[in-house]
C-alpha cells in the first residue's frame, strides 16, 4: 500500500492538487490554498482596501465640513460637537471630543498671565529675555503725563485679559532705559524666545489719540504677539470718514474764500 504525501492541515488530500472531488473553497486562507497559489494552480487572491479608523474619521469630517459650510471640525465649539454627537457616530465623535478638550487643556496652560507686569531696570532681564521658549512678550516703555501712553496702558489692560498667553510688561522709560528720549514715547518692543522681533515707535506708529484697543490688537497681531480673529485692519473702518470729512473741510475752506 503507498502512503500519501504528507499535506498541510487543513487540506483533504493531495487529490486535490489535480482536481478531485474534495477540493476546498479555493477563497478560504488555508496553509494548502497557499500551496496552490504559490504554484499557480489557483489565482491569487485579492488584497482586501483596508480602511483605517483614521481613514473613516476623515470621511466624516469631510462630510461634516461639507453640511457645516466649510467648517472645521477643529474650529467647532463643544456645544457644536454635542449637537453632531446626536446624529453621527458616537464612538468617532467622542474621540473628537476628547481631543478637543486636549486642544482646549493645552492652551489654558499656556493662558499664565493675564494682567500687565510694571518692571523696572532690574527685571528686564529675568522678565523679558528670560521669559520662556514660545512666549510673546509686550513691552511698552511710556512715561507719566503722555495722555497716549496713559490710553495705550488702557489698551494694554484689556489685552492682556484677553490673550494670556502673551506676557504684557509696562515700564516707565527712563526707568527701564536711562536717558531714552521721550520723542520716542510711546514705544512698543515684542519680543519672541528672549529675542526682539518687532517695534513700534512714537505716536505716529499709534495713530495718535485715536488709537482704538481693536487697532492696537491688530498692530500686534500683525507682529506675531497676539493671535487675533480680527479678519481685517480696523483702521479701515474710519479711513473712508476721514477722507469725506477732509474733503468737506477743504469745501468749506474754498466757499469761505470766494466769500
Amino acid at each position: 500500500v503507498m502512503k500519501s504525501d504528507t499535506v498541510p492541515n487543513g487540506s483533504s488530500g493531495i487529490n486535490a492538487e489535480y482536481g478531485g472531488t474534495a477540493m476546498q473553497n479555493p477563497n478560504e486562507d488555508t496553509e494548502w490554498n497557499d500551496v496552490l497559489r504559490k504554484k499557480g494552480i489557483l489565482p491569487q487572491k485579492e488584497k482586501e482596501v483596508e480602511i483605517t479608523e483614521e481613514a473613516i474619521e476623515e470621511m466624516m469630517e469631510e462630510a461634516i465640513r461639507k453640511q457645516m459650510g466649510g467648517k472645521k471640525l477643529e474650529e467647532m465649539e463643544l456645544d457644536e460637537l454635542d449637537e453632531w454627537e446626536d446624529d453621527e457616530d458616537e464612538r468617532v465623535f467622542a474621540e473628537i471630543r476628547a481631543k478637543r478638550i486636549a486642544e482646549m487643556k493645552a492652551a489654558a496652560s499656556l493662558a499664565k498671565f493675564g494682567t500687565v507686569l510694571e518692571i523696572s531696570a532690574p527685571e528686564y532681564v529675568q522678565e523679558v529675555n528670560k521669559a520662556g521658549d514660545g512666549i510673546n512678550v509686550v513691552l511698552h516703555l511710556y512715561k507719566q503725563g503722555i495722555p497716549l501712553c496713559a490710553l495705550l496702558n488702557q489698551h494694554m489692560t484689556e489685552l492682556a485679559r484677553k490673550f494670556p498667553a502673551t506676557k504684557f510688561i509696562k515700564s516707565i522709560s527712563t526707568t527701564c532705559i536711562p536717558n531714552f528720549p521721550d520723542k520716542n514715547l510711546p514705544t512698543f518692543f515684542i519680543y519672541r524666545d528672549g529675542e526682539l522681533k518687532n517695534q513700534m515707535v512714537g505716536a505716529l506708529s499709534f495713530g495718535g489719540m485715536n488709537c482704538t484697543v481693536d487697532e492696537l490688537e491688530w498692530m500686534l497681531h500683525k507682529t506675531g504677539a497676539v493671535a487675533s480673529k480680527l479678519e481685517r485692519d480696523p483702521r479701515e473702518k474710519r479711513h473712508i470718514p476721514d477722507a469725506m470729512t477732509s474733503a468737506i473741510r477743504q469745501a468749506n475752506y474754498y466757499n469761505s474764500d470766494s466769500d
